[in-house]
C-alpha cells in the first residue's frame, strides 16, 4: 500500500540525477537495482517514478505506480499487459490527459526539446537537464501546447473519436489548422491559436464565407489521407465517419495524429476492433510512417505477437507497475518475471497447435489502495511465490547491456521450493482460478 499526494496539480518527483541507489554485493555478478537516473542523449522521453491516482468514493485507486522507462530516438517501445494493468493511464499521463477524479501525483516526464529547454533554462520552478525539460514542472499551458507538434495519440476506438456530424476531411483539416496557427505564433508570445477564442469561433460558424480551416489546411488533409493509404482521398475527404469502414477510419485517425508532425506518437491499442488482415495493414503503416519520419512510437497492446513484430524494446505492466522491461530479445529470451512468463505461456504455439495453453490463474487486483499490500502484487497469482515476495521488490538488473530489469527476486536468485509460500497462503491458492473464464487470456483487453 502506498501513500499518495492528495489531488493537486501534480507533484514533482525526486532528483533526476539520482540513480536509484545500488545494492552492495561482494559478488560482481550479483543483480543490482537497475539505473533510472538522468535522461540520456538518445532519450526522446525519460519517465521517472510516474504515479497516477484516481480519488473515488470507493477509495484511492493506484492506476500507475512509480513507472520508469525511456523512449529513445527512432524506436518503437511496446507496453503490454492485461486489462487494468495501467497501460492506457500511463499513456494519458504522458500527455497530461488524465481526467478527474484522476491526478498525476508524482514523477518526472523528461522531454528532449532544445528550444523548450532554452526557454526555461534558469527558471527556478522548471527542471532542465541539458536539452531535456521535465514536463511535470512546466506550466499546464505549455504541456497543452505540446499536444500535436510534439505528442500525438491514436486512440482505441476511432468511431467514438470522430464527430459523426462533421466530415472526416474537415476534422483532419482542423487539426492541421490548429498546428499551422500554433507554428505562426510561438508559445512565448501569445496564445497557441493566435487569439482564436469564442468570439471568432461564433463568427466562423454564423457568418457566411468564414471558416476556421483554410484551403491550405484542407489540401493538407487530402495529402495526409493519401499518405495513410485511403483510396481516392480527394473524394473521401468530404465523407462522414459513418461512411468509412473500421480500417479506413483508423487510417484517418492516424492521418489526424500526424497533422502536427509529432516527435512522439502514442498508439493505444490501434488495432483492437479490426480483423486480422486490417490489423496487419495498420501495423505495417505505422512501421512505414515511423521509418519515413524518424519519430518514436509508444505502442500499447495486449497482443505479444504485435510486440514481437513491431517493437525494439518492451515494458510489461502489471497492477500499475512496470514489472519487467528491456530489449525485445532480452525480455522474450531471458524472461525473469513469472508474469511475463505467464503471458508468453498463454500464446498458442504454431509449431505445436495441439499443445494446451497455460493461462495465468486469478485476476488483476482492484488497485484500491486500502486493499493493496506492500509486497509483490503478483505473489497471489504466482506459481513461484516465496517468502521473499512478501516484501516489495525493487527493480533489479537482469542484463545491463540490454537495459533489462525486473521487479522480481528471481532476478538475483533461483526459485527454491523450500521457501515457497503455501498454496493457501492468499486464500484459495494461485492455481484455483486456472479454469475460470475470467482468468487472463494472455493480457486481452485495455
Amino acid at each position: 500500500m502506498s501513500d499518495a499526494t492528495p489531488p493537486g496539480d501534480g507533484a514533482v518527483g525526486g532528483d533526476p540525477t539520482t540513480d536509484g541507489g545500488t545494492a552492495a554485493a561482494a559478488d560482481e555478478t550479483a543483480a543490482r537495482p537497475a539505473p533510472i537516473g538522468a535522461p540520456g542523449p538518445d532519450d526522446v522521453l525519460a519517465v521517472r517514478d510516474l504515479s497516477t491516482r484516481f480519488f473515488t468514493e470507493e477509495g484511492q485507486i493506484n492506476a500507475v505506480e512509480s513507472a520508469s522507462f525511456d523512449l529513445r530516438e527512432d524506436e518503437i517501445l511496446g507496453v503490454v499487459g492485461e486489462s487494468g494493468s495501467g497501460k492506457s493511464v500511463t499513456a494519458l499521463s504522458l500527455v497530461d490527459l488524465v481526467e478527474t477524479p484522476g491526478r498525476i501525483t508524482s514523477g518526472e516526464v523528461w522531454y528532449r526539446e532544445p528550444d523548450l529547454a532554452d526557454e526555461f533554462r534558469g527558471v527556478d520552478a522548471v527542471a532542465v537537464d541539458g536539452d531535456h525539460v521535465d514536463l511535470r514542472t512546466v506550466p499546464p499551458r505549455v504541456r497543452r501546447s505540446l499536444r500535436g507538434p510534439s505528442f500525438s495519440v491514436i486512440f482505441q476506438d476511432p468511431m467514438s473519436s470522430f464527430n459523426p456530424s462533421i466530415t472526416v476531411g474537415e476534422q483532419i483539416a482542423e487539426a492541421v489548422e490548429v498546428q499551422r496557427r500554433a507554428r505562426a505564433n510561438p508559445r512565448s508570445t501569445r496564445s497557441r491559436t493566435q487569439g482564436y477564442g469564442l468570439g471568432k469561433f461564433l463568427l466562423d460558424g454564423l457568418v457566411p464565407g468564414r471558416d476556421y480551416t483554410s484551403e491550405e489546411s484542407m489540401d493538407r488533409a487530402v495529402e495526409l489521407l493519401g499518405q495513410v493509404g485511403i483510396p481516392d482521398p480527394e473524394e473521401r475527404v468530404d465523407e462522414y465517419p459513418g461512411q468509412f469502414s473500421g480500417g479506413m477510419l483508423q487510417r484517418a485517425m492516424i492521418a489526424q495524429a500526424l497533422a502536427g508532425e509529432p516527435d512522439v506518437l502514442i498508439a493505444d491499442e490501434p488495432t483492437t476492433a479490426l480483423d486480422v488482415t486490417i490489423q496487419a495493414q495498420i501495423l505495417n503503416l505505422l512501421k512505414e510512417i515511423q521509418a519515413e519520419r524518424g519519430m518514436s512510437i509508444v505502442l500499447i497492446t495486449h497482443d505479444l505477437g504485435v510486440i514481437a513484430e513491431m517493437c525494439d524494446r518492451v515494458c510489461v505492466m502489471y497492477a500499475g507497475e512496470i514489472v519487467e522491461r528491456g530489449t525485445l530479445d532480452s525480455v522474450f529470451e531471458e524472461t525473469v518475471h513469472p508474469y511475463t512468463q505467464g503471458l508468453l505461456g498463454s500464446i498458442p504455439d504454431v509449431d505445436d497447435p495441439q499443445a494446451r495453453l497455460e493461462p495465468i490463474a486469478g485476476n488483476v487486483p482492484s488497485l484500491v489502495d486500502a486493499e493493496m499490500d506492500d509486497r509483490c502484487y503478483f505473489a497471489d497469482r504466482c506459481p513461484k511465490a516465496m517468502e521473499a515476495c512478501l516484501d516489495k521488490p525493487p527493480e533489479l538488473t537482469v542484463d545491463a547491456a540490454a537495459d533489462h530489469g525486473a521487479k522480481c527476486v528471481l532476478a538475483e536468485r533461483e526459485y527454491d521450493p523450500v521457501d515457497a509460500l503455501p498454496d493457501d497462503y492468499f486464500g484459495a491458492g494461485p492455481g484455483s482460478d486456472a479454469g475460470d473464464p475470467a482468468a487472463t487470456d494472455g493480457g486481452a483487453g485495455e
